[in-house]
């Protein structure tokens, strides 16, 4: 087996390069959580000839420097699996630590890139959202700070994203009243509560550390309006619900048609845990996409950059 890994500050996914391999493990880098453990424990299960790795987790808060947190990362990596381990950044396949910082989404562009063509491809994850152009002669941002100054990185996500960074104002109950500033409630709560994900999608711990059930998602959002459901009720909790759907797809939408425009493309490709709210996003633009999903299944289009990663160490290895 070819093993893909994609080491994010919040999960880490792994995938085989058949395709017959898709998973993700919650762990909170910024938490010091095992990450050598996890790693060790996928080597022994799964015995790979060969590991290729991307990563984002050099930005969790627990390393000083996105360089100590790649070299880190690196040399758990390492250690961790008796096999040839390579590492994929912004250029390709490289041993330079500087080159290693949040390349996931190079990989994915790669691979999407050799089997779509020209095409806007729009990953939604848990925590962000990218929306890379792929086209001849143009070579998209190489680091996040660069991707966030573009529009090709979007600092929302389907879970983690706390709705007081995506919305100031609310109307409740024919009420309009700005959202409390505290991390009361988070875009998978709101999912959660509209019936758009279930209680396994929601990775992750929950702000007030209760369930991941509707009702639990209800007294989450009721708190970001400093009340609970004797007050306003399932109705005024799926209001803001809604309104937090209602503009993340404006934000998700309009970042997509900047990015279309800017670059003359016509095709987007849709994947990540969010590609539903993508798609959505495509259409109310009147723009034509297609599913990763159709392609290769909804796992697989859950982990693509691991996936990614994986069959281009294959491709690599086959030509060398």
């Amino acid at each position: 087996m070819i093993l893909g890994l994609d080491i994010g500050g919040a999960n880490t996914k792994a995938a085989s390069a058949d395709g017959s391999l898709a998973e993700s493990t919650y762990l909170p880098l910024w938490k010091n959580a095992a990450l050598s453990s996890l790693l060790e424990s996928l080597s022994n299960r799964l015995r790979p000839e060969a590991v290729a790795v991307v990563m984002t987790g050099e930005l969790a808060d627990c390393y000083s420097s996105r360089h100590s947190g790649v070299s880190d990362i690196k040399i758990k990596a390492e250690r961790a699996f008796h096999c040839p381990v390579y590492f994929w950044g912004v250029g390709g396949f490289s041993s330079s630590l500087s080159e290693l910082a949040a390349a996931n989404w190079s990989a994915s562009a790669a691979l999407v890139g050799m089997e779509s063509g020209s095409c806007l491809f729009a990953d939604m994850g848990s925590t962000t959202t990218d929306l890379i152009p792929i086209k001849e002669q143009y070579t998209a941002e190489s680091t996040d700070f660069l991707r966030l100054a573009q529009g090709e990185l979007i600092y929302t996500g389907m879970i983690r994203t706390n709705l007081a960074a995506l919305m100031q104002r609310v109307t409740v109950l024919g009420r309009r009243l700005p959202l409390s500033s505290e991390l009361f409630a988070v875009t998978g709560d709101a999912y959660l509560s509209l019936g758009q994900i279930g209680p396994q999608d929601y990775s992750g711990e929950t702000p007030d550390g209760g369930p991941k059930t509707r009702e639990g998602a209800l007294r989450r959002l009721a708190r970001t309006v400093c009340s609970d459901l004797s007050e306003i009720g399932e109705e005024g909790a799926l209001q803001v619900a809604e309104c937090a759907r209602r503009r993340q797809a404006r934000l998700i939408r309009l970042g997509i048609e900047r990015q279309m425009r800017r670059h003359d493309l016509k095709m987007a490709v849709v994947a990540g845990a969010g590609e539903n709210l993508l798609a959505s996003a495509c259409e109310a633009a009147c723009l034509q996409y297609s599913r990763l999903s159709d392609i290769y299944g909804s796992g697989i289009s859950q982990v693509f950059p691991a996936y990614a990663v994986a069959r281009l160490l294959q491709d690599h290895l086959r030509s060398n």
